[in-house]
């Protein structure tokens, strides 16, 4: 079962997440889109939008410190433990709950408002679900066991980091997870999940960024000439594009 959890499910979510990316890059390149219901609705979305995203800039910036970034060389630059959990509680809650506060919102608007909510596919709901249930693991194992210490003290960067990086080592030791608190289990084991359909939702925005926006020429809008009826010839304007005086 420790083999199946930890080594096998993590390695066939993160192939369906890598080959799922190329595949949908490939064959929907059309549909790699947030899909935007900004037209429909805008006064919730100018709350919840900011709050969510910029949390997220947070959780995932506290993510890669810890679980990126070896215990060792925070030690080596003399951050002590309990320095460094003090910072990651006070920098990571915030975080967690302006993000997790931005997704309620935005799960809200999309029941509540009619067009938006007709908009909504399965697999909007499906993300949605499986987002707030990693948002929601991961806010529990920071304040139980960072604040209340609940279930005795656990040091993370021992374990789930460790496990975290071997998993590119191609290396993981399944061990290192077994003897994790459940929380850290679960919280696992749905990011896997997630990885698994991000592919096949709105999540692919991620990836996306307005680079070619830098280098674009500029897009020139000419007004048609009345006298002649068109800003490039003599030919009459063709129906509907006449200029309306």
């Amino acid at each position: 079962m420790n083999i199946a959890l930890w080594i096998v499910f993590p390695y066939v979510c993160l192939a369906i997440f890598i080959g799922g990316h190329i595949w949908r890059y490939q064959y929907d390149k059309f549909g790699w889109t947030t899909r935007s219901s900004q037209l429909y609705e805008r006064k919730l979305l100018r709350i919840a939008s900011p709050l969510f995203h910029f949390g997220m800039l947070g959780v995932a910036a506290g993510h890669f410190l810890g679980l990126v970034i070896p215990q060792t060389w925070t030690d080596g630059i003399g951050l002590s433990h309990t320095a460094y959990h003090v910072i990651a509680m006070a920098a990571g809650i915030p975080a967690g709950i302006a993000s997790l506060a931005g997704l309620a919102l935005l799960i809200y608007r999309r029941r509540t408002v009619g067009p938006v909510f007709r908009a909504t596919t399965i697999n909007d709901k499906v993300m949605y679900a499986m987002l707030a249930l990693v948002m929601v693991l991961g806010i529990w194992n920071t304040i139980a066991g960072g604040v209340f210490n609940l279930g005795g003290e656990y040091n993370y960067r021992e374990g789930v980091s460790i496990y975290f990086r071997e998993i590119f080592y191609l290396q993981p030791d399944a061990t290192l997870m077994e003897f994790a608190p459940f929380g850290f289990q679960a919280h696992a084991l749905a990011a896997f999940g997630l990885f698994a359909i991000w592919p096949f939702t709105r999540l692919v925005h991620v990836f996306s960024a307005p680079i070619g926006y830098l280098t674009r020429p500029y897009i020139v809008y000419r007004s048609r000439d009345s006298r002649t009826g068109s800003g490039t010839g003599s030919r009459a304007p063709k129906r509907g594009w006449e200029k309306v005086q």
